[in-house]
């Protein structure tokens, strides 16, 4: 198995089906506008030829964790969950975070995303805090 960054459009094309199903209230579009943002970074999970996994990070600062790896989205192909495909790609998030210089991989999970939760819990990741929101008025442009 590699990770390789997805930079190319063909890359993308085949990364897009995959985040979709994470993002499957959103259409294309929006999953393709993810490439647009500067900080945004995707990076895929091969298994020989087959994208099987994808994962779309950014680094960040904050007062609670300095320099940090944010996870915007994990994916494992639906077909092929259960394989140990999220936890490898994980791990290796987890590794380059510490070569960039980071301190801490964090994300956000729904409450009720129950599979998630048992998922992040069984890799280590420790609930600690809520994220609190509020929605905007604007369109989001």
């Amino acid at each position: 198995m590699s990770v390789t960054e997805l930079t190319t459009d063909e890359q993308w094309d085949a990364a897009v089906p995959i985040l979709r199903q994470l993002w499957c209230h959103e259409d294309e579009a929006f999953v393709r506008e993810f490439r647009d943002e500067a900080d945004y970074r995707l990076f895929g999970l091969y298994d020989d030829d087959r994208l099987v996994a994808v994962a779309g990070v950014s680094l960040q600062r904050v007062l609670h964790h300095r320099r940090h790896v944010w996870i915007h989205d994990l994916v494992v192909d639906d077909e092929l969950r259960g394989q140990g495909y999220g936890a490898e790609l994980l791990d290796w998030i987890e590794d380059w975070g510490e070569d960039e210089g980071c301190e801490y991989v964090a994300l956000a999970c729904p409450r009720d995303n129950d599979d998630g939760l048992a998922f992040y819990d069984s890799e280590g990741l420790e609930q600690w805090g809520y994220v609190v929101e509020t929605e905007l008025d604007g369109d989001g442009n």
